[in-house]
């Protein structure tokens, strides 16, 4: 990859010096405090701004961030009982009761590894490129570029379809909490066009942008507020519905045990395709990185709030989930409904005031959960634009100094969410796969960076903050492990025989975002893109 950066000392210091003229496309970039190798040796009376300054950037957004309001972002973004609501599907197919609260709680000990490999390197490359940046640092110098390109890509739309996926999931949970009002036994008062169902998404996706973009400064006080919402809410649903009870209680027994199976696949691998219900709800791990320079010590906050995270997850999960499978309906009457959260909620409830009453906190918290992403999902394209690799990277690396954001990032980001949700007036099936999508780019662009600092021995970690030792190695283990399994299974229809309406078009859409990607990179990329600012002189080589 040495071929398109020059060759002789003069011209390696020019082509240096000239990332940090005016109007170059690239960041201005401060002299290095300590790099040796790559890598940045911090000491506890290094401000954020200054690492961030050694690791080749100039800061442009405000620190408003402390350790709590970063784990309470980061819950907001996993949205635990809204996106277990809305996925609630895939396990009852796949397994019913037993695949429900066994398949999460097996998940989230997984995601625990992704989080701590993931908080291991952030403490030591804490910047809003996130994953793709420390993809750079960490490879070898003849790889650094492609390796960077890959996983900022893949970062990238990651973030921005699983925006996508939760705006138009909160449109269909939206609609579904309608029709727990019925105008006769068994059908909605509500039947929507498509044209209707995507006007409701524009009005949700421009709200999400809205909030974030003109109340950025208070966006930390409404993450605060989200998670005692969140958990009062999750609360009222779990002792309502188990004290009513209309339709019944089951035993512990079958809550813990009982599995049964709807997808046609064999009992194991239809207990593994259920996941994807977990899988959806905990793939936004990562994305709290990109926030990294808008935090105040995010070289132990953002890996203490990622880890953190996980463990009020796991809680908040359980809390919802476990009744919901105490008062759980037929499954096969679950199944044949859009959303099965509003009909298992008014089933117990046994009316349909009460059924819209309980599911309002978990709409609002779908909304903050689509603020939430908006946010991280715009931090991530202005992070990949500011280094070269976004076209028409001069426009959407500026920051709105007014409002403290990344403002042309973050319609860049809305204008791609609103146009790929056309598609779903040519197929719904196809849609649905953007969901698929987010996940299986997120989890390929986390395993990226995790892969290349095991194979390497773990170097750059030596002296980090938050370095976890031997259950670190572990860990990394566990989450590659995860990644290979995760994203074929995101790839694999929920049910067999598969039909135009059951087809998993996920596979294709993310081939088709990888091809583009490359033949990006080949036509302009190779000779333009450098990677993220360095002052290790390897990376010019």
């Amino acid at each position: 990859m040495s071929g398109a950066f020059p060759q002789d000392s003069a011209a390696q210091e020019a082509f240096a010096s000239s990332r940090d003229l005016p109007g170059s496309g690239f960041p201005e970039r401060k002299d290095a405090m300590n790099i040796q190798g790559g890598r940045v040796s911090q000491s506890d009376d290094v401000s954020a701004d200054q690492l961030l300054e050694s690791l080749g950037y100039t800061p442009e957004l405000a620190r408003n961030r402390s350790t709590l309001q970063v784990a309470f972002m980061s819950f907001v973004l996993a949205s635990i009982p809204y996106g277990l609501a809305t996925t609630l599907s895939y396990p009852l197919i796949g397994g019913g009761p037993v695949d429900i609260i066994w398949g999460w709680f097996a998940v989230s000990l997984i995601i625990v590894c992704v989080a701590v490999s993931l908080g291991e390197i952030t403490s030591v490359y804490p910047t809003a490129g996130g994953v793709y940046y420390q993809a750079f640092m960490l490879s070898p110098p003849a790889w650094r570029r492609i390796a960077s390109w890959i996983c900022g890509w893949l970062y990238t739309v990651g973030n921005i379809t699983i925006t996508l996926a939760v705006n138009f999931g909160t449109t269909l949970f939206f609609v579904g909490c309608i029709n727990v009002f019925e105008s006769e036994p068994g059908v909605g008062i509500f039947s929507p066009t498509d044209w209707q169902l995507y006007l409701i998404f524009l009005g949700i996706t421009f709200l999400c942008n809205a909030v974030s973009s003109l109340g950025n400064r208070h966006l930390p006080l409404l993450d605060t507020a989200a998670i005692f919402w969140t958990f009062i809410g999750v609360l009222a649903i779990m002792v309502t519905i188990l004290v009513v009870a209309r339709g019944g209680r089951h035993s512990a027994e079958y809550v813990f045990t009982h599995f049964e199976t709807h997808s046609g696949w064999p009992k194991g691998w239809s207990f593994m395709v259920g996941l994807l219900h977990a899988g959806y709800a905990t793939s936004s791990t990562g994305m709290i990185i990109s926030m990294c320079e808008e935090v105040r010590n995010p070289s132990t906050q953002v890996p203490k709030a990622m880890v953190a995270t996980i463990f009020i997850n796991t809680f908040a999960g359980l809390l919802f989930l476990i009744p919901l499978c105490f008062v759980l309906p037929n499954i096969e009457d679950l199944i044949s409904s859009a959303q099965p959260v509003p009909v298992i909620i008014k089933s117990a409830v046994g009316n349909s005031g009460g059924a819209i009453a309980l599911c309002l906190p978990l709409l609002v918290l779908a909304v903050l959960c689509g603020i939430s992403c908006t946010t991280a999902a715009s931090r991530c394209t202005w992070a990949f634009a500011r280094d070269g690799a976004i076209p028409g990277s001069r426009w959407w690396r500026q920051v709105n100094h007014r409002l403290d954001a990344p403002l042309n990032a973050m319609m860049l980001s809305m204008v791609v969410q609103i146009l790929l949700g056309l598609i779903y007036f040519g197929s719904q099936a196809a849609f649905n796969a953007f969901s698929g999508v987010g996940v299986i780019s997120l989890t390929a662009s986390y395993a990226v960076p995790i892969a290349i600092s095991l194979f390497t021995g773990r170097k750059a970690l030596k002296g980090a903050k938050f370095n976890m030792g031997i259950f670190g190695v572990f860990a990394n283990v566990v989450a590659l492990a995860w990644s290979a399994l995760a994203m074929p299974l995101f790839c694999m229809p929920s049910v067999i025989p598969v039909t135009a309406e059951t087809v998993n078009y996920a596979p294709v859409v993310f081939v088709a975002a990888t091809v583009i990607s490359a033949a990006w990179y080949i036509a302009w990329g190779h000779k333009n893109y450098a990677g993220p600012p360095t002052h290790d002189e390897e990376a010019y080589n």
